[in-house]
């Protein structure tokens, strides 16, 4: 069979990869794909039913979405309505990352830990509210916001102008609700986990830096590196997150009556070694899959299948014993306003020392790649430690060069202290 991969970015990319690995998979498409994916072949995204045309047209036995938005547009719902393969949750299902207000009205409802929070339509009521609390404080848009949604304000007027901004419309329909929540402290944690309808298995724990400045300092990003594994999960946090986070998340999608048949992302703050839910995601995370995907030796596709036709219990996950880091190399400016069109060189050389490059915003311009996005590449290797995978990834970083490339040079680096 064939298999169709939905977005175009790192995460895309790094799924194309590891599926084009499987002894079940002949050819791998992807809508609409990007410069870099090499023996990809890359199609015109367009609407479901487009799509659904295209994968019934080109025997494509199992597709997989990347990017949150079509989930929670209900492509799964489409092309199950065609009686196609898609790994996924259905629309209502999606609203668990399409919705903050959602997502947490099903923690509390379900006895899963988040932080404390209150849910507002109107500014003077969530400032009221951020007033009384006190700072620091996180404001956060209830809808889709590109991953950049989540403001943590640590004084009453960041809180105040993030609050005006949400109602304002900076992030569009997404902020006509705001969630204003506790502050949590801590080691924050990225825990997947595939999930059908009987059971729930995680992969390998990750680290994400989100924020744009070296350590962790600045405005949120759609993420400027992550590592695997992640120290701070050994096997007795391990246990209290299967007890308090992933099972209560199966539970709770059974008693409410979720089709849940795909992947599940829980950003977890692991605060006095209790772990708290900082959101629900209902996708792979980016870049969290790069370095989990370079670190499965076991089939992706196997697993696909497997959570969704329910048969999720019979498969097992396999992992290198290695450590895998994954930097993020962006455009100068980013996350906020930058430059297109920078000549990229050094690729080669960097995959000449292992490793692995996924494209994420690249565009092919005659015979070379220049920039086309805020996050450019995300530059993956591997070690026998995460210090070492850390040395083999940076070093393959400084091959690569644009005018204005910007990278953090500390990804992994509360592992690296420890």
């Amino acid at each position: 069979m064939n298999a169709l991969v939905i977005g175009g970015g790192g995460r895309e990319h790094a799924l194309s990869w590891k599926l084009a690995r499987s002894s079940r998979i002949g050819r791998v498409y992807c809508a609409p794909g990007n410069a870099g994916m090499r023996g990809i072949e890359c199609i015109d995204y367009g609407p479901f039913e487009r799509l659904a045309d295209f994968a019934e047209s080109h025997d494509v036995g199992l597709v997989m979405v990347g990017p949150e938005a079509p989930l929670c547009e209900g492509i799964v719902d489409a092309f199950r309505d065609r009686g196609l393969t898609i790994f996924g949750p259905d629309r209502k299902a999606a609203q668990l990352e399409g919705s903050k207000t959602f997502a947490k009205d099903f923690m509390i409802r379900h006895g899963i830990p988040t932080a404390a929070f209150a849910e507002f339509t109107d500014a003077e009521s969530a400032i009221d509210y951020a007033r009384a609390e006190g700072a620091p404080i996180v404001i956060k848009a209830d809808g889709l916001a590109a991953g950049k949604g989540v403001i943590v304000a640590t004084t009453l007027e960041a809180a105040v102008a993030a609050i005006q901004h949400c109602f304002a419309g900076v992030f569009g329909e997404a902020g006509s609700r705001v969630v204003v929540e506790e502050c949590l402290e801590g080691e924050e944690v990225s825990i997947l986990a595939f999930v059908d309808h009987h059971c729930i298995k995680p992969l390998a724990a990750s680290q994400d830096h989100k924020r744009i400045g070296e350590g962790d300092s600045g405005p949120n990003t759609g993420g400027m590196g992550a590592y695997s594994p992640a120290p701070v999960v050994d096997d007795a946090m391990w246990a209290v997150i299967v007890e308090s986070v992933l099972d209560p998340f199966l539970s709770g999608c059974r008693a409410d009556g979720l089709d849940y048949r795909g992947i599940i992302y829980a950003g977890l703050m692991i605060t006095d070694s209790v772990p708290k839910v900082l959101e629900f995601n209902v996708r792979f995370g980016d870049p969290e899959t790069q370095p989990i995907l370079v670190r499965m030796t076991s089939d992706l596709a196997e697993a696909v299948l497997a959570t969704v036709d329910n048969r999720l219990s019979e498969y097992e996950f396999t992992w290198l014993d290695d450590a895998a880091v994954c930097v993020t190399l962006a455009s100068a400016g980013y996350p906020r306003s930058y430059e297109k069109g920078k000549v990229i060189t050094g690729i080669e050389e960097a995959e000449a020392m292992g490793a692995e490059i996924f494209h994420a915003g690249t565009l092919r311009q005659g015979d070379g790649l220049v920039t086309a996005g805020g996050r450019v590449l995300g530059v993956t290797a591997t070690g026998k430690s995460i210090a070492a995978a850390v040395d083999k990834t940076y070093a393959a970083v400084n091959k690569i060069h644009w005018d204005g490339v910007y990278f953090r040079r500390d990804i992994a680096h509360r592992a690296t202290q420890l």
